[in-house]
């Protein structure tokens, strides 16, 4: 018999015959003779309107009172998700953050688990009965309800899933696991039936959208596996486990993008110490995160020029804090650009292998691609390019790498 934890979003949420699809799943692992713990999001498309609720009742909103109103949706689904699986005769209940209790810190909107409080939810667990989290939501030392902020319920699944000692975490979504790329644009992606945590943490910061970054760190610090798999097809998912876990020796798994990046290059900035950090510092202070940096070989010994990346989202914001700066920077110019995607390559076989990065650089070159900037770490190498070589450019790179599915 195994603890197990399974995760249901929104799309396996999203009507009343989908919650009871989902009891029908739960039902399997019971009768397998496994304990389930089920972590449920809002029903699809709840949040976005409760959210739009608040800021139409409250431009200037009391931090407080909106996680309070964006909680109730997983507090819905959890109740509708037991009364489910009360039908099919299983013994289960409907737990709310507070009720457990799950305690996070006082950051209300994007709050962080600091403990959860599992010895009720064990007994129930060892008595038979399934336990269904509404998850995204906590309690704040205060006593205050609190949200866990984007992927907030996925954090909360492994946070249950690792204080629980759990055999595994089953995320189910509406893709059927992790693939190489994204199979909307590449036909010849294919599905992993592992991947590395590691990997993963970096597909997920660089764009893939199956997991957020938050969970599969918390999943990799606590040695939680994890399993991704779709709640409308009996196919296997993808693992993300340990390193050593994987037999097949890749030196590229997967290749992901991101859309929602702009670039600024300030044009004519002094080229002396503390530069940078005269740039670089009020940004960090409105809170906008630069990702990829580049700095010009400066001609005349006098005046640089300075490119890096932010959240698309961020960019007005970003123009409007270094022009406050102007007059402190003395820069000549500033030169925004929305229209750009990032391209990342990813694998742990890039800690043993060269030329990585140069058949990148290769491969692009070959079908015209201008490298607008380079960044790297130990298992990646990310390049900025013009948004319309997208296509191009994933399966061009997914062909180069031998990632291609084959017939």
């Amino acid at each position: 018999m195994a603890r197990i934890v399974q995760k249901f979003g929104g799309t396996s949420v999203a009507d009343v015959e989908r919650i009871k699809h989902v009891a029908l799943r739960v039902k399997r692992e019971v009768d397998a003779g496994h304990q389930v713990v089920v972590v449920v999001s809002a029903m699809a498309g709840t949040t976005n309107r409760l959210v739009e609720w608040t800021g139409q009742t409250s431009r200037l909103h009391d931090a407080r009172e909106y996680d309070t109103v964006v909680a109730s949706g997983e507090q819905v689904t959890a109740g509708l998700t037991a009364l489910a699986l009360q039908d099919l005769g299983i013994a289960a209940r409907s737990w709310l953050g507070w009720q457990i209790p799950i305690r996070t810190d006082d950051v209300h909107g994007k709050a962080r688990i600091e403990s959860i409080a599992t010895a009720e939810i064990k007994q129930r667990l060892s008595e038979g009965q399934v336990a269904v989290v509404a998850g995204f939501q906590g309690i704040g030392p205060d006593g205050r309800i609190t949200t866990l902020g984007r992927g907030g319920s996925d954090t909360s699944a492994v946070a249950m899933a690792a204080e629980l000692g759990a055999e595994r975490c089953d995320v189910f979504t509406d893709v059927d696991g992790i693939y190489t790329t994204d199979p909307r644009i590449v036909a010849k992606a294919r599905k992993l039936d592992r991947i590395a945590f590691e990997e993963m943490l970096e597909m997920a910061s660089q764009g893939a959208r199956v997991l957020e970054t938050r969970s599969v760190a918390m999943a990799m610090n606590n040695r939680v596996r994890l399993q991704v798999l779709s709640s409308f097809t009996d196919t296997p998912g993808t693992l993300v486990v340990d390193e050593d876990e994987i037999v097949e020796n890749r030196v590229v798994s997967g290749i992901a993008y991101s859309r929602d990046e702009a670039k600024i290059t300030v044009e004519g900035v002094a080229d002396r110490p503390g530069v940078a950090a005269a740039l670089f510092g009020p940004l960090a202070d409105d809170a906008i995160n630069v990702d990829m940096i580049v700095q010009n070989v400066s001609a005349d010994g006098a005046t640089t020029d300075m490119t890096f990346t932010i959240a698309r989202a961020d960019l007005d914001r970003a123009l409007a804090v270094l022009q406050r700066q102007r007059a402190a920077l003395g820069f000549r110019a500033l030169k925004p650009d929305s229209n750009v995607v990032k391209i990342s390559v990813i694998g742990v076989g890039m800690r043993s292998h060269a030329g990585v990065a140069q058949l990148m650089f290769k491969t692009l070159a070959e079908r015209g691609i201008n490298i607008q900037v380079i960044s790297t770490s130990e298992i990646k190498v990310s390049v900025l390019i013009a948004a319309d070589y997208t296509e191009l450019a994933l399966r061009a790179l997914h062909t180069a790498y031998g990632l291609d599915q084959t017939e």
